[in-house]
């Protein structure tokens, strides 16, 4: 980490045993603090990446980003829109990228893993699809890193029942399980992913709004780690968020787009099955489009979704489409979304035809993420006395 990204981004100011949630609460204002360090996150990659600052040998090569996707189905537009495009873009700058695929976490709150190995595949197809370089960026899977996973066990002392149970990922996962009892994996599924970002001292981690009290909590057992076990020497350095700027997306049925609900346009889905996904999107029976997010969220989440795609301001795509009501607009989202798809769907298919290429990818990067994890699993034990 660079000392002008270090001055840049200040600490929290709560105590290192302080439990979350104690202290200032206020959503929005964490949210504007959150905000304006990853505009000077962002900044400074940018700065370093074009050797702006004046020394070469500290680019953005010195961030280093962990993000990831539980293998639970298909990759879909939302994925593709939020998440993909930044990563290739930070790692195109030079950022040093991690991709876990968190299989995992698949069954924090499922009674099977499902396909799972198809859906890893597939994972892998559409990443490097995307523009993904597995020389540059590390793509690994949960089950192929222990050490990774054994950090949960130090980290776990760090946290209270209490905090876990006030996660709003947690809390959400329970409420929608139909009266399943809360397994012990779902309950310490923020603990594990602090021991996805914090193994390999991930500095960024790219999140939405809703993501920031997962990355809280990382913070807090980084702070609590150093403070309890290390003498208050830095042993983890807390992560910062960036934010995407990719807004909520709605699914097809109006309702938050979601792979387990079936209301995407996934990837790997022909030109043929995302024009049929599209014309049965919920829209309204005004004839004139408008971009109305509150009034007519479900027509202003297809002018969304097309201005991403076609880098244009959803206001625009409304007025080019006037009064042709929603056929015109789903036609325009249709093309959007085939032409802008249709090179990564092409090198998918390529890709595809070589699973020993993806195998490969996927065994180096297990190799690299375990030479890291090993290397600070034995700084833990070193650190709390363990190097027997």
């Amino acid at each position: 980490m660079t000392s002008s990204m270090t001055s840049s981004m200040t600490s929290s100011p709560t105590r290192p045993d302080a439990p979350l949630g104690s202290g200032d609460t206020d959503e929005s204002a964490t949210y504007a603090v959150a905000l304006e360090r990853s505009a000077v996150l962002d900044a400074l990659i940018d700065q370093h990446a074009a050797g702006s600052d004046g020394n070469s040998t500290e680019g953005a090569a010195r961030f280093r980003m962990l993000t990831g996707d539980r293998p639970t189905g298909p990759l879909h537009i939302g994925h593709y829109l939020a998440s993909l495009r930044n990563r290739v873009r930070l790692q195109d700058k030079g950022v040093e990228t991690f991709v876990v695929i968190a299989d995992y976490q698949v069954i924090t709150d499922r009674d099977s893993v499902g396909e799972m190995g198809a859906n890893v595949q597939g994972l892998v197809l559409d990443y490097l699809a995307a523009g993904l370089d597995p020389d540059r960026t590390t793509i690994f899977t949960h089950s192929a890193v222990p050490a990774l996973n054994q950090l949960m066990l130090p980290f776990l002392s760090l946290v209270t029942d209490a905090e876990l149970r006030r996660n709003p990922t947690v809390k959400d996962e329970l409420a929608l399980s139909y009266g399943r009892p809360l397994s012990g994996l779902l309950l310490t599924y923020p603990v594990h992913q602090a021991a996805d970002i914090l193994f390999c001292h991930s500095r960024i981690v790219p999140v939405g709004r809703d993501q920031l009290p997962h990355l809280e909590q990382t913070r807090a057992i980084a702070r609590r780690f150093n403070q309890r076990y290390a003498a208050g020497h830095s042993v983890f350095a807390e992560p910062e968020a960036l934010l995407s700027e990719v807004p909520l997306l709605l699914g097809t049925d109006g309702t938050k787009m979601s792979k387990s609900k079936g209301n995407v346009v996934n990837l790997r889905d022909t030109a043929d099955e995302t024009a049929a996904r599209v014309r049965a999107a919920r829209t309204d029976s005004e004839r004139r489009i408008t971009f109305d997010p509150k009034d007519r969220p479900a027509v202003a989440n297809l002018l969304t979704i097309a201005g991403l795609f076609l880098d244009e301001a959803p206001e625009s795509v409304a007025d080019r489409v006037g009064d042709g009501g929603a056929q015109a607009l789903k036609r325009v989202v249709t093309d959007a979304v085939n032409e802008s798809l249709a090179g990564h769907r092409a090198r998918r298919s390529d890709l595809a035809r070589d699973p020993a290429y993806l195998t490969s990818v996927l065994h180096e990067g297990n190799a690299r993420a375990n030479a890291v994890a090993e290397r600070t699993l034995a700084t833990v034990r070193a650190v709390m006395g363990m190097s027997y």
